[in-house]
């Protein structure tokens, strides 16, 4: 029975990347996401829209230019982006998520 590896793939613009990068992390912060909780709720966008997160300048506080760079970036470090950025959301604790719920609503 063979089991599943995710690939491994290379960073092209590795300055680029792991600025946006560290951003996503400090927004994530504990003592940041509750803000960043706030700002998406404020703006009514769904944590899950990466692109309307990005659109609506939810991590202006940390990275006010998030969103050009992460359009220079090529879209295979476009899509390691988004998905650590997907995996960070689902880290924030369950009574944030709980207290942002409709955040996290698929609908």
């Amino acid at each position: 029975m063979a089991s599943f590896e995710q690939a491994v793939l290379r960073v092209e613009k590795e300055r680029e990347f792991e600025e946006l990068k560290n951003a996503i992390g400090r927004a994530f912060a504990s003592d940041q996401v509750e803000g960043l909780l706030k700002r998406l709720a404020r703006r009514k966008v769904r944590i899950r829209n990466w692109d309307s997160v990005l659109a609506k300048g939810a991590f202006d506080p940390v990275k006010p230019d998030a969103k050009s760079v992460y359009e220079s970036l090529p879209v295979s470090d476009q899509a390691q982006i988004r998905e650590f950025y997907l995996f960070r959301l689902e880290e924030v604790s369950p009574k944030l998520r709980e207290r942002f719920h409709r955040l996290y609503q698929y609908y």
